[in-house]
């Protein structure tokens, strides 16, 4: 089990030396302490069931609703918030409790990972985008895929995330390996940014429809349909098991950038769920300006080649976290501008 440690009745003295020892642990990534107390656990999971209830009930109401760009967009701002208000309430505690350095650097670390974590998701949200497409999904009708989809990239992010923490404090080297990774994966990124996929030839859809009976058209919001006795897979079904498949490849990605942030598994959880959170109502928001993004690809295999390398320089030399941060935020706001500028509808006019 995680070593969860709670100093706020200490003094304030051994608060601070034990604050250090923690970043101090932390920095080498071989421990599994945490700043996270029973009751931050506690409360942080409350918090994420309370508005996993909200989000499946009010986001897109009832069944096959189609979700507005004005209620995503609010959706999304309130999901953001949230993230950022637990960001400032982990400042505080950490500042009133510890020092207010080590109350930045958790903090900075908590955003790190958040903007990490979100920058990735939007790629996730394209693939998305691409795969109703492909299955002439409604939009009315992706809202209950996307419910499973989030579901399922909460739990196995969990799953992942304190397999990940146990495994870098028992195998330092895996960090030497997962830096390499992410960073092949950046420059395969970049040089695929401008490629089509083909869904037509996808091994694994192929091998799907090889081996499960398919109905040939939608049943509504039914994953399964019984037509002369047999039993078929609707195409909705279909989808979310690639939604979920591409859940796992963007996970894989995701969870080992985030440790070379931080070993904390209490930064890494939180910021990694609250980020996939509003992952529904962002899908939704992006939706209809997907070609808005056209350059977002580039800089997010820059985020991935840049950690990727700090990953690889962990025992070399330490870049600071404010540095990554900014690094991170420069990177990916950097590629959205760049891509709303390029891709800025011509203006109509008479000459």
């Amino acid at each position: 089990m995680l070593n969860i440690l709670s100093f706020s009745s200490l003094p304030s003295a051994e608060t601070g030396q034990l604050a250090a020892a923690i970043q101090t642990a932390n920095d080498t990534t071989t421990s599994l302490q945490s700043i996270g107390t029973w009751w931050m656990w506690l409360a942080f999971f409350t918090i994420v069931l309370v508005v996993l209830a909200i989000d499946l009930i009010f986001v897109g109401g009832g069944k096959q609703h189609r979700v507005s760009l004005k209620e995503a967009g609010s959706w999304s701002l309130v999901w953001v918030s949230l993230a950022l208000s637990f960001g400032a309430g982990l400042w505080f505690y950490l500042d009133a409790h510890y020092t207010r350095e080590f109350a930045n650097t958790k903090t900075m670390e908590y955003l790190t990972g958040y903007l990490i974590e979100k920058s990735l998701a939007v790629d996730n949200v394209f693939v998305w985008l691409m795969l109703f497409n492909f299955f002439a999904i409604p939009l009315e009708l992706q809202k209950r895929v996307l419910t499973y989809g989030v579901l399922g990239a909460i739990i196995l992010r969990t799953i992942m995330i304190f397999a990940g923490v146990w495994l870098i404090a028992h195998f330092h080297w895996l960090l030497y390996v997962f830096g390499a990774f992410l960073l092949l994966t950046g420059i395969k990124m970049w040089w695929m940014a401008d490629k089509q996929i083909d869904l037509n030839n996808n091994p694994l859809l192929n091998w799907f429809k090889r081996h499960f009976a398919i109905s040939d058209h939608l049943e509504g919001e039914r994953f399964f349909v019984v037509v002369n006795g047999v039993k078929l897979m609707t195409p909705l079904f279909l989808a979310l098991i690639m939604v979920e498949i591409s859940d796992i490849i963007f996970a894989v990605d995701s969870i080992p950038a985030i440790f070379a942030i931080t070993s904390d598994p209490f930064i890494v959880l939180t910021s990694n769920i609250f980020a996939i959170l509003g992952l529904r109502a962002m899908y939704f928001l992006l939706a209809d300006i997907a070609d808005r993004f056209a350059y977002i690809k580039y800089g997010l295999a820059l985020v991935l080649i840049f950690i990727g390398v700090k990953m690889l320089l962990i025992d070399i030399y330490k870049i600071p976290i404010g540095v990554s941060l900014t690094t991170v935020a420069f990177l990916i706001g950097g590629s959205v501008l760049i891509s709303w500028i390029k891709t800025k509808p011509a203006a109509s006019g008479i000459e």
